[in-house]
């Protein structure tokens, strides 16, 4: 039997960056990871803060803000 496993909602909707504000999964990282990898793509709280809010959330642009840093 597969084991599930809790998110601690509160924590991680106060620790959330992202910000999309009409998005549904706010807080709810195991939602946001799956959604983001169903279409070839990171979530946002891995992009630094300035380039977050540009909302590219692209494979292709997270390699090249990451070689630039």
């Amino acid at each position: 039997m597969e084991k599930i496993i809790e998110c601690n909602y509160k924590k991680n909707l106060d620790e959330c960056t992202c910000t999309y504000e009409p998005c549904s999964r706010k807080g709810k990282c195991c939602e946001c990871v799956l959604y983001h990898r169903r279409h070839n793509e990171i979530p946002g709280c891995f992009f630094p803060k300035d380039k977050e809010k540009l909302y590219n959330r692209s494979i292709e642009f997270f390699i090249s803000v990451m070689k630039s840093k």
